[in-house]
């Protein structure tokens, strides 16, 4: 059975509790999204404990000794059959599988849409109307009013990433709404706190230099959710290519000024420290969720951390 993300993100309660959740698309900042409130709502409602694995092979079955179920979170889904779904359904845990579309999952997919307990969850950029309900929900929540003008400039102008146009809008509806007009939301959305890639790309500098560059790009916890995802997008894309070749082919299009340079770091990296790269994600996503005010902290710990792993 397919579900609507949006129904998921904007609050509302997910009928008839499943097995698996396979939440997959083109958009990671929406499929993270997705992620993180079904895991929310188990942790609350179930006292469940989240363990992560890279393929369901990893997957053993042990209950936990305090919780009343664990929520297994898996990184790849090559492994999955109709068969393998029949043998895990006879488990107390709970599974959602994320990950991006490829050819290679759309069989898989069909697996889980088929299956009586399954959740296929789609994550694709927000298109108009997707923008409007958003924003709606949003402006009913805050309790305050905007100008028409305002609001429709809104819709035409905000992010289609789920995760930039949240962290925008809580940004926008903190404001007195006497402060919430046309003017001051343009000044808002060409504000230079925007171009945060850039410290990634001040890799190399100094660390007082990266340190300069990033408290004049991210100078808010919103800005800080935005910044992650920016440098999680790159390092994801080192860990993720096979060799140099794969990795040039998927550097995205608008980044051909900047080639050389992340052919550069990805030179400088081997098997030992991709797995590094991928725990400090890890490590840095939990911190980020655990410490909301020590989030300006955070983001700076961690694009300095990428270049130590990077340089070392």
């Amino acid at each position: 059975m397919r579900l609507d993300p949006l129904n998921i993100v904007l609050g509302q309660d997910i009928k008839g509790l499943k097995r698996f959740y396979f939440v997959s698309g083109n958009e990671k900042t929406l499929i993270e999204k997705i992620t993180t409130k079904i895991i929310e709502k188990y942790k609350v409602n179930e006292n469940a404990a989240v363990t992560n694995i890279d393929s369901i092979k990893d997957y053993v079955d042990e209950g936990g000794l305090f919780e009343n179920k664990r929520i297994i979170l898996v990184k790849n889904c090559k492994e999955i059959n109709e068969q393998i779904l029949k043998q895990l359904s006879n488990s107390n845990d709970l599974f959602i599988f994320a990950q991006e579309n490829s050819q290679k999952i759309k069989k898989i997919k069909d697996i889980f849409l088929k299956d009586k307990d399954s959740y296929l969850i789609d994550c694709y950029e927000l298109d108009q109307n997707s923008k409007v309900r958003v924003v709606n929900e949003f402006i009913k929540l805050s309790g305050k009013k905007l100008d028409e003008n305002l609001y429709w400039f809104l819709i035409e102008k905000l992010n289609n990433k789920y995760a930039f146009l949240e962290n925008t809008l809580n940004v926008i509806l903190s404001l007195d709404e006497k402060d919430i007009n046309l003017y001051n939301v343009k000044k808002l959305l060409t504000a230079n706190i925007s171009g945060k890639e850039k410290v990634f790309f001040s890799l190399f500098k100094k660390n007082r230099e990266i340190i300069e560059i990033y408290r004049e790009k991210v100078t808010s916890t919103s800005d800080v959710n935005e910044f992650y995802y920016y440098l999680k997008s790159f390092c994801q894309l080192i860990i993720d290519s096979k060799n140099e070749q794969e990795y040039n082919k998927r550097i995205p299009v608008y980044l051909f000024r900047e080639k050389s340079f992340l052919i550069d770091i990805y030179r400088k990296y081997n098997s030992k420290k991709k797995k590094a790269l991928l725990t400090l994600l890890s490590t840095t996503e939990k911190m980020l969720r655990k410490e909301s005010d020590l989030s300006l902290i955070s983001g700076l710990r961690f694009v300095l951390n990428i270049k130590k792993i990077t340089i070392s």
